[in-house]
């Protein structure tokens, strides 16, 4: 029998689907000869997810269903899902005010309703979907991947129909073997009723992929949704320059998702896949690597392909990233800014070096604050998005002091106007070395679920402990009384008020030993 694969990207915002595409691709290149199509579920009205999806399977009829479930965790500072998660945590958790706080516990309400229907929704797709596709094909069976799965893959298994696979991070070696009818059980993978998942899959290797540049002619031709991306000019479509992450931050999980050898895609082939999206109108460009240039040794990498695609003549495009700035070098700021590079994000944490050590980040925050003033002098006048993830490990005021030093030298390196802090609260992770640190000091407990968004569980998961917890949670809720549609800024304007700030010395200087010990917290009120 023919295999007609039907991949479902399941609801979520209406980012470019590239994980699907890319393994499409794969796929094709490899069996020209089976049918592909995708379903992306990113672009169908929320009332009509069900019967579209029926309806798809009742056109394509597929044999094998490979769903993709990009979110599940929901603590971000941003709207989304009925309201702002963090804000309503906040009120409900820190408010003095009685009304503050029932407007918070109505909010988190609303939020964790949505939570759970979200998730009930995904399951019902998935079941409904494959319970379609057996009416026209008895032995159609169904793969489940995506980011969430990676992360809540084992929280999952009692919640999948018997028999369906579930993919821990990338999923192309996987599905080419199962499509060649070999065992495919040393990925990482386990397959629901039949298999475990082996203790600790997701800190296994992956094998690593030559990628080719996308043959989006094909990807046009199978998916019906395409041109969606393409009527926007604003929309920033994705493009993998490598995969992996050797960094060994305290609370990530791409490291383990990804795997942490690096493995760089040939420029020839990043830039034959950009050009197919640029002569299709596309401008604006999103580098979806887990960092652009992840350690010293892949500069050179990064440095050839930026000059690849200067070289190729598409000098008015834009494009943005995650950028390690340690890593920058005059020669790259130059490329980067010839090439419109016009907004990266720094995911530095803390602008105090001490904590940076303490969370094995591996950044000199030195480096990086030179690295930003070559980057400006080469002529780069954008926006800076500085990721800073107060009160994780070992914050104190002192800390604090020290970030608001560092967060107003890259205000001077590239104007007020162009720095933009992102404020996060870490959503504690399953597989992180957070998690590790929670259970080895009782403040989770080994048998508890990562996916509760119950309140004493969400409280713990949101990662804002004592005795900085309350007074960060007093300094947000006042920021967004002040300021909500520039609730960073104002963070670090309420925070330089009440605590000061630090010499730039001490926030770029680490001490090597010596114990911490929280400082006596000043009494302070809502102002």
């Amino acid at each position: 029998m023919t295999q007609k694969i039907l991949y479902v990207r399941l609801p979520c915002n209406p980012i470019f689907p590239i994980g699907v595409v890319y393994l499409a691709d794969h796929i094709h290149k490899l069996f020209p000869e089976i049918e592909q199509r995708i379903f992306d579920m990113g672009t169908v009205a929320p009332l009509d997810f069900g019967a579209s999806l029926e309806k798809c399977v009742d056109e394509y009829q597929p044999t094998l269903l490979v769903f993709s479930w990009r979110d599940i965790q929901i603590y971000a500072p941003v709207g989304g899902r009925g309201g702002n998660p963090l804000q309503y945590a906040f009120e409900f958790y820190y408010a003095k005010n009685p009304l503050k706080k029932l407007h918070g516990a109505l909010g988190g309400m609303r939020v964790t309703a949505a939570y759970y229907g979200e998730l009930w929704r995904n399951l019902g797709l998935i079941k409904r979907g494959l319970k379609r596709a057996k009416k026209y094909n008895p032995q159609a069976r169904s793969i489940i991947g995506g980011g969430a799965v990676s992360v809540f893959y084992e929280q999952l298994e009692d919640k999948l129909p018997e028999g369906t696979i579930v993919s821990v991070g990338e999923g192309e070696l996987l599905l080419e073997k199962l499509l060649r009818g070999e065992n495919f059980q040393n990925e990482r993978c386990y397959v629901v009723g039949e298999t475990q998942p082996r203790d600790n899959m997701i800190h296994e290797a992956p094998t690593p992929l030559e990628k080719t540049a996308c043959d989006y002619d094909y990807i046009e031709r199978m998916w019906p949704e395409f041109k969606y991306y393409l009527q926007e000019n604003d929309f920033y479509l994705g493009i993998q320059t490598k995969r992996g992450c050797p960094h060994n931050c305290y609370y990530c999980i791409y490291t383990v998702v990804e795997g942490k050898q690096v493995r760089v895609n040939p420029a020839d082939e990043v830039v034959a896949e950009m050009r197919q999206l640029y002569n299709r109108g596309i401008r604006n460009f999103w580098f979806t690597d887990a960092q652009f240039i992840p350690a010293k040794k892949y500069i050179p990498d990064a440095i050839e392909l930026l000059q690849k695609i200067y070289d190729s003549g598409m000098n008015d495009i834009h494009w943005a990233a995650y950028i390690r700035a340690d890593n920058l070098t005059p020669e790259l700021c130059d490329l980067m800014v010839k090439t419109g590079m016009n907004y990266f994000e720094i995911g530095i944490s803390s602008g105090s070096q001490e904590l940076v050590r303490k969370m094995r980040m591996g950044y000199n925050l030195r480096v990086v604050l030179q690295n930003c003033r070559d980057l400006r002098a080469a002529g780069y006048n954008e926006l800076v998005s500085v990721n800073y993830s107060f009160n994780v490990l070992d914050e104190r005021i002192e800390t604090i002091r020290q970030t608001i030093a560092y967060h107003r030298a890259l205000e001077e390196v590239f104007g007020v106007d162009k720095v933009e802090p992102a404020i996060f609260f870490i959503g504690l992770q399953p597989h992180t070395h957070l998690e590790e640190y929670a259970l080895e000091n009782d403040i989770l407990k080994p048998d508890y679920n990562p996916m509760s968004l119950m309140p004493w569980t969400a409280k713990k998961l949101l990662w804002n402990p004592e005795p900085l917890g309350s007074l960060f949670g007093e300094v947000c809720l006042q920021a967004w009384e002040n300021n909500p549609n520039d609730f960073g800024r104002e963070v670090m304007a309420i925070l330089e008020q009440r605590f000061g700030r630090a010499d730039l010395e001490d926030a770029l200087n680490a001490p090597m030993s010596g114990s911490v010990s929280h400082e006596k917290l000043p009494v302070t009120s809502n102002q």
